[in-house]
């Protein structure tokens, strides 16, 4: 009887056993098939999943490189900034948690609240307005509110969005004690420009993104920007670093040294500016080149603007006009009429030229002076700046020589600075020229540079007749360059061009403290529909000391007002400025004791 009894006990202890054994199995099996399922059917999942978790990539952040002038003095520098950006579903998904809390102090229902989207949505604005921290933000950042308030609170998906960007230091630490839910900080660079308006035409600007637009900054905008680092690492829970995954080293962007001189270029600058606030014109251009080795010491324009705040910079203060702008160079052509006399063996350095009586026609068009000179020296020619003149000389020689000499000079092409927006002018070589054509050719006319074409010309004269490309980059060595004109040629037509400054040529009144000037003065009617107009063009070109030259200078204004417009008197004044105070700067000799010129009457050049 009790033996009877026991075997239902052991047979229902057998069957949980065996149960047990089965669940335990099959949790298992399950568990090892799930293993196998993600370590070899989906294993990228897997890893992706723990990636998510434990991966962290840590950007390695470079500054744009600097742009020095050729003293070292810093032209373009970045600085830190901050930027303010907020993470609208961040602020929407607390704002949602602090109303919820709010009703379950009021002792609400939390789950009808959180289900009833409208009412939600609500209270989440509400909640938001009533906190005064959100108009503290906006009185920070000098922006309406109602423009915060949309960039928040519009689109709850957004996971970022721009407030402001490059605040200063002081503002960001402001916005970071308001402890403000979603809204966080960038560190950031801007670029600075210390000379602001005198050297902002060359140096360009950036985008708020610090991409380079405009200038030196776009040119070279792969070597300033550099390559940034990354370094993937992985973390443990407690956030401590346990390996490196990947590693990416950065590369240091390179730092531009340009040719510029910071001290010539605030007095190119300051006298350009004078000039055209005196005169009343529309702009002017001015350049300052080394002799020696084609560098660029100075490059201005007036209007200028100012790169660092835009909101006055319009597209025609932003031109750089000493390489966009073109203009017929009216006299200033003239002594490189005189070296294709000399250089084709047509003429020579004390011949006479007889210009009796002061006018003739060309092909049904007239040609003449301002008076009868009668006969005069190739130095005359150029102190009285004698169209007679020239018009005889270039008749010597053949009509494709003379072209090609224009064209040998580097008029019709690139001055060679290589810089953004540089036009190579207007000059046709291969065109048929009447006898006509060739005459205004020889005075300035039928051909259209820009100031930097003309820099490079005059030095050329100042280099002996050896063309170089003009530079912007500081050189360490003298480059190569291509003789032109014969040395002695170019040196007898150098002292011819220093009579300007005598009496009666058509810079007497202009004044070089300390040297010896050599230069040309141009005036030239600007072309309009049908022909050409009422206003005018004013050039001043020269090289000195005339004894060893060192520096060429060419100023050009643009459409002076009033009843002063020649050359002479309009960038006269202004290039006697720079050439004096740059050879001074440069500690250069003077090559002259009387530095007093003697004035002699106006005249029309």
């Amino acid at each position: 009887m009790r033996n009877r009894g026991k075997k239902p006990v052991n047979n229902l202890i057998t069957w949980r056993f065996m149960l047990v054994c089965g669940v335990v199995f099959m949790v298992f099996v399950t568990l090892v098939s799930r293993a196998a399922y993600l370590q070899v059917i989906e294993p990228d999942k897997a890893r992706s999943e723990s990636d998510k978790r434990t991966v962290r990539v840590e950007k390695l952040h470079v500054q744009r490189g600097m742009i020095f002038d050729r003293n070292g003095k810093e032209l373009a520098v970045s600085v830190p900034v901050v930027s303010v950006y907020a993470d609208p579903k961040a602020l929407h998904k607390s704002l949602v948690s602090k109303v919820i809390k709010q009703a379950r102090k009021n002792g609400e229902d939390q789950q009808s609240l959180a289900d009833n989207a409208f009412e939600l949505d609500k209270r989440t604005v509400q909640y938001y307005k009533n906190d005064m921290r959100w108009r503290e933000l906006a009185d920070v950042l000098r922006i309406d509110p109602k423009k915060i308030n949309s960039r928040l609170l519009n689109d709850p998906s957004r996971r970022f969005v721009y407030l402001k960007r490059q605040v200063t230091p002081a503002v960001a630490n402001y916005i970071g004690d308001l402890r403000l839910p979603g809204i966080h900080l960038l560190d950031e660079s801007k670029r600075y420009y210390p000379a602001g308006e005198v050297t902002a035409h060359i140096i360009g600007f950036t985008n708020i993104d610090g991409k380079g637009i405009e200038g030196i900054e776009k040119l070279y905008e792969n070597a300033l920007t550099g390559e940034e680092g990354r370094r993937t690492i992985r973390k443990d829970a407690q956030g401590r670093e346990v390996e490196v995954l990947d590693e990416r080293e950065r590369v240091e962007p390179e730092s531009i040294q340009l040719s510029i001189d910071q001290r010539i270029q605030g007095i190119a600058y300051k006298a350009i500016k004078s000039a055209v606030l005196t005169y009343k014109a529309t702009s002017g251009s001015a350049m300052v080149v080394d002799i020696k080795t084609g560098e660029v010491l100075a490059m201005v324009n007036s209007p200028s603007f100012n790169p660092n705040n835009l909101s006055d910079a319009a597209p025609h203060k932003r031109r750089n006009r000493a390489i966009t702008d073109l203009f017929e160079p009216g006299s200033t052509v003239k002594p490189l009429a005189i070296l294709a006399g000399l250089d084709y063996g047509a003429i020579k350095a004390d011949d006479k030229i007889d210009t009796y009586p002061g006018w003739m026609r060309l092909g049904g068009s007239l040609v003449q002076d301002t008076r009868n000179h009668g006969e005069m020296t190739l130095r005359e020619i150029l102190k009285y700046s004698s169209n007679m003149g020239v018009t005889k000389v270039t008749q010597l020689v053949p009509k494709d020589y003379l072209v090609g000499l224009f064209q040998k000079v580097g008029f019709g092409s690139d001055s060679g600075t290589g810089m953004v927006g540089e036009s190579s002018g207007l000059f046709y070589p291969n065109r048929r020229w009447s006898d006509h054509e060739i005459a205004a050719l020889s005075f300035g006319y039928n051909i259209a540079v820009s100031t930097a074409q003309m820099a490079r010309f005059y030095a050329m004269l100042g280099a002996g007749g050896v063309n170089r490309p003009l530079t912007i980059l500081k050189q360490d060595n003298v480059p190569e360059g291509e003789r032109i004109f014969k040395q002695k040629d170019v040196e007898a037509v150098v002292h011819m061009m220093e009579s300007i400054f005598e009496e009666g040529g058509t810079a007497s009144r202009v004044k070089v403290d300390g040297y010896r000037a050599a230069g040309k003065t141009g005036t030239s009617k600007k072309a309009a529909v049908g022909g050409y107009g009422d206003e005018y063009v004013g050039y001043f070109a020269g090289v000195a000391p005339a004894s060893n030259p060192r520096l060429a200078v060419v100023v050009m204004i643009n459409e002076p007002g009033g009843d002063v417009y020649y050359g002479g008197a309009t960038a006269g004044p202004a290039f006697a400025e720079i050439i004096s105070n740059s050879l001074r700067i440069l500690n250069v000799a003077p090559d002259k004791e009387d530095v007093a010129y003697v004035e002699g009457k106006k005249n029309d050049a």
